[in-house]
């Protein structure tokens, strides 16, 4: 009895090493995409015919997880993804997202997307937050860092 719980101890054990061992050989892999590739896979993506909405919110999780903010044309074919799917709510979160990706650089970046990708928008008939009025809570005090 003993013997048989030490050799299925033993069996749990080896496999768990060989593991660690190949997890680290495989975290190491260099990625060679371009950007135009990685733009290509998002469209791409985006593109899918019978995506849905839990497909747009996995995508546009996975993009924002990269120290990027997204090309107009990706943004261009999320934004059509959500209209495919009838989710407006999700569009304008997109938006609100890309604002808030910009970071320090707003100013300069977000008008400029917006730009861009004012004919989509203007195509599926999406508003911004700020036309909406929403780009600020109900309740908005200024922070008490900024007195």
């Amino acid at each position: 009895m003993f013997r048989t719980a030490l050799v299925r101890a033993q069996a749990l054990v080896k496999p768990a090493a060989r593991n660690v061992a190949t997890s680290s050989r495989l975290l190491s892999k260099e990625s060679t995409e371009t950007d135009e590739q990685f733009d290509q896979r998002y469209e791409k993506f985006f593109s899918q015919q019978d995506i849905d909405g839990w497909d747009i919110r996995r995508g546009i999780t996975d993009l924002w997880g990269h120290d990027l903010v997204p090309e107009p044309k990706i943004l261009a074919a999320a934004l059509q993804a959500c209209r495919r799917v009838n989710d407006l709510a999700l569009a304008v979160r997109i938006l609100e997202a890309v604002k808030d990706k910009c970071g320090k650089r707003e100013a300069e970046i977000y008008p400029w997307v917006i730009q861009e990708l004012r004919p989509t928008l203007t195509q599926l008939g999406i508003s911004t937050p700020e036309e909406l009025g929403i780009h600020k809570p109900e309740l908005h005090t200024p922070s008490v860092f900024d007195l």
